[in-house]
C-alpha cells in the first residue's frame, strides 16, 4: 500500500484549526475573558425569514409521501434553483444558462474538486496571499505551483506577468484574504492573458453580494472573452448566510473548449455526488426570489456597515489597509510577525483576527478582520484595538 506522499508538503495544520486551538488554551487559562472574534470568515446573522419559510415548507413536504424526494434527478441541481440562479446572473447583466450551471453544498468544495478535472502536469498560477484551499488542493495533487505576488505596491490586486506561462490561474474577486477587487479593465487584463495563454481562470466570485462600487464587475463572465476561458465559482455561504446550512454552485460556459470541461464536470459531480438536498435548494431557491434578494441585503449591509466602521477606524489611526468597500474583510498592515499580533490582540485586547502569514508568505506583517460580528461587538473590538496601536 502506498499513500499520497505530497500531503507531507502541506502544514500539519489547517490555518483555522490553529487558531482554535490558540484560543481554546488562552480561555482555558483566562475563563473570565470576553472575547470578541472577527477572525474566522463565518457570518452570524440569522437566516432571512422568507429562506427559513422555504425550509419548513420543504421539510414539510418530505414528510408527506406524495411530495417526498429522494436522490436528486440530476446531481447537478434541480431545475428550479438552476433557473433562479441564473436569472440572478441577469439581474447583473450577465447570461448564463441553467446547463451551465452545477449545483453544490459549497464553494470551498468545489475549490477542492475542481482539480480533478486537470492534470497533474499543469502548472498552476495562484496570488499570494490567498485563500488556503487554492494552494493546499493542489499541492495535494501534486502539481507545480507557481505565485503572482500581491503586494501594497499594487494595492493586492496585481496584473498578470505576461512572461509568465501557466495553465491554470486562480482568482478570488473580492479577495479573500485582503478584501482587494479587481475594477473591469484590470479583469479584462486576466482574461485576455488567459486566453493568450490557453490557461484556464478558476474564479471565486464567493464575496459578489459586497461590491458596492459600479466598475467592480460581480462575475467574472461579465468581461468580453472569459467565457473561452473561465469557470466561476459561487457559494450562499454569505450571499445568504449559508455557511451552516451549505449550498453553492459552479458555472462552466459551454464555451469552454467546446463544452468538454462542462461535460467533464458533470460526469464527476455524478460519479462522486449525490447531489445538494431538496431542503436546501429551496432554501436557497428563496434567497435568490426578489423577497430573498431584498431580506439577504439586509444582513449584508449589517455587515457593510461593520466593514466600513474597522476601515475609518484604520484610516483614523493612519494604519495601511485594503478591503471594507466591496468586501466583509479588512486587510491592515500590522507592522510585526503576525501570529505574533495575533497573540498580542488575542491576549490584551480580547480580540480574535487571522495572522496574513496563514495565506501566504506576501501576507507576512499583514492581519485579517473580519465584519462578521454584530455592531455593538465590532464597535468595542475597534475602541479595545485602538488602545493596543
Amino acid at each position: 500500500m502506498k499513500i499520497n506522499t505530497n500531503y507531507d508538503n502541506i502544514q500539519n495544520s489547517y490555518l483555522f484549526v490553529e487558531i482554535a486551538n490558540r484560543v481554546k488554551k488562552y480561555t482555558a487559562s483566562n475563563p473570565s475573558a470576553d472575547l470578541i472574534k472577527l477572525g474566522i470568515g463565518d457570518v452570524t446573522r440569522p437566516l432571512a425569514p422568507c429562506v427559513v419559510e422555504a425550509g419548513i415548507k420543504a421539510v414539510k413536504e418530505m414528510g408527506v409521501s406524495s411530495t417526498f424526494r429522494g436522490y436528486s434527478p440530476d446531481s447537478q441541481g434541480y431545475d428550479f434553483l438552476r433557473k433562479a440562479i441564473s436569472d440572478y446572473y441577469a439581474l447583473m447583466g450577465v447570461k448564463v444558462g441553467m446547463e451551465e450551471i452545477h449545483v453544490s453544498d459549497g464553494a470551498k468544495s468545489d475549490c477542492g474538486n475542481i482539480v480533478d478535472l486537470f492534470d497533474k502536469n499543469n502548472t498552476v498560477l495562484i496570488p499570494d496571499p490567498v485563500y488556503p484551499v487554492y494552494l493546499d488542493s493542489n499541492i495535494m495533487s501534486g502539481r507545480k505551483i507557481i505565485f503572482c505576488k500581491a503586494t501594497e505596491e499594487t494595492n493586492f490586486a496585481p496584473l498578470p506577468d505576461k512572461s509568465v506561462d501557466c495553465d491554470i490561474i486562480y482568482l478570488c474577486a473580492p479577495n479573500n484574504p485582503t478584501g482587494a477587487v479587481f475594477t473591469t479593465n484590470e479583469l479584462k487584463c486576466w482574461v485576455d492573458y488567459a486566453n493568450e495563454k490557453g490557461a484556464v481562470i478558476i474564479f471565486d466570485a464567493a464575496y459578489e453580494a459586497f461590491v458596492s462600487q459600479p466598475d467592480v464587475p460581480r462575475s467574472i463572465f461579465a468581461i468580453d472573452g472569459a467565457r473561452t476561458c473561465a469557470i466561476e465559482l459561487c457559494s450562499f455561504s454569505k450571499t445568504a448566510g449559508f455557511t451552516g446550512t451549505r449550498c453553492g454552485y459552479t458555472v462552466v460556459p459551454n464555451e469552454l473548449m467546446g463544452g468538454k470541461l462542462a461535460k467533464m464536470w458533470a460526469r464527476r459531480q455524478s460519479t462522486k455526488f449525490n447531489g445538494t438536498s431538496y431542503i436546501q435548494q429551496r432554501m436557497a431557491e428563496s434567497a435568490y426570489s426578489p423577497e430573498g434578494i431584498k431580506q439577504c441585503r439586509e444582513n449584508i449591509d449589517a455587515y457593510r456597515q461593520n466593514a466600513r466602521l474597522i476601515s475609518e477606524a484604520l484610516t483614523e489611526m493612519g494604519i495601511y489597509h485594503t478591503g471594507g468597500v466591496n468586501s466583509p474583510y479588512v486587510w491592515l498592515k500590522c507592522g510585526m510577525d503576525s501570529w505574533d499580533f495575533f497573540d498580542k490582540l488575542l491576549t490584551e485586547a480580547n480580540v480574535v483576527g487571522t495572522p496574513g502569514s496563514g495565506f501566504g508568505s506576501c501576507g507576512e506583517g499583514y492581519f485579517r478582520l473580519t465584519a462578521f460580528n454584530t455592531l455593538e461587538k465590532t464597535k468595542e473590538a475597534i475602541e479595545r484595538i485602538k488602545k493596543i496601536f
